[in-house]
């Protein structure tokens, strides 16, 4: 893959322009502004993932010496420079589509520095702030499509299970973490403590995401499909309260991130609008 591509981490940025999308399946809307919508998403996202790459060079020089950066594929300065571009494009076409989601693509923006420069070094705060950004692209597409309420409903249940995952992923960088200085809930408490928590979000999301069905939201076959991802969120649960080392913490994640998946699929096939097309 093209350093300057893998650098966006086009899987995770993509993950964020579901987002959209689903809000679009779930709305029945599929404007010019929505596909405008989720270029911002994707770019800014991916602005996002690169600037993080700029300032963590050095812990991933341990714990990821083949990302872009510390493998020498591309110049720290010109990371640096083009995060900085893909930021100003991605806020320019938000503002291109109204100015709130300007403002909010401005602040998000901001914060991604933020997080990227020192909130993910810090005890928790860096866990809510990706995390909170994760459920902001649910709001962003929702304020797009005029379904506000189902995506504070959507962009919260997406919260849930990127905490779990930011914990679990801290668990797993402890060591290049250390080395730079960082104050993350592995590191001050622990990683029994941590595994506690990042089980008690994914046990949380699982047992409340029915209530998407109850309160209308979506159709039944949600439930169907969510099934798997609720067994997938559990499991992981189990498995790193069991085992903490690097090697599970690794799988645990990639187990959560593939729960998410199915969940969002499960947005999609229950959206009420999709299913009045098909009936």
């Amino acid at each position: 893959m093209n350093a300057y591509l893998e650098i966006l981490r086009p899987f995770n940025a993509l993950m964020a322009v579901v987002a959209i999308l689903l809000m679009a399946i779930i709305s029945g809307q599929f404007t010019m502004d929505v596909f405008l919508a989720g270029a911002v998403v994707f770019i800014v996202t991916g602005a996002g993932n690169s600037i993080n790459d700029y300032f963590d060079h050095k812990i991933d020089a341990i714990n990821k010496p083949e990302r872009p950066i510390p493998s020498g594929r591309i110049p720290l300065r010109t990371a640096g420079i083009y995060s900085s571009a893909l930021f100003m494009v991605g806020i320019i076409l938000a503002f291109l589509i109204n100015t709130i989601l300007g403002a909010i693509a401005l602040l998000s923006s901001l914060m991604m520095m933020w997080y990227a420069y020192c909130l993910k070094r810090m005890l928790i705060v860096g866990n809510l702030a990706i995390s909170f950004l994760t459920g902001l692209c649910f709001v962003f597409g929702g304020i797009v499509v005029d379904q506000i309420m189902v995506s504070i409903y959507l962009g919260f249940f997406a919260f849930l299970m990127t905490m779990a995952r930011e914990i679990v992923k801290d668990m797993e960088d402890v060591k290049g973490d250390q080395a730079e200085g960082a104050s993350t809930l592995p590191i001050v408490y622990g990683n029994v403590v941590s595994s506690k928590l990042a089980a008690f979000f994914m046990i949380i999301a699982s047992l409340a995401s029915p209530l998407l069905y109850i309160r209308g939201v979506f159709t039944w076959f949600y439930l169907i499909i969510l099934i798997p991802a609720i067994l997938i969120f559990l499991y992981g649960a189990v498995r790193v309260l069991k085992d903490q080392s690097v090697k599970n913490t690794r799988n645990v994640s990639k187990k959560i991130k593939m729960g998410m998946g199915v969940t969002f699929l499960a947005f999609a096939a229950g959206s009420p609008y999709l299913w009045s097309l098909l009936w």
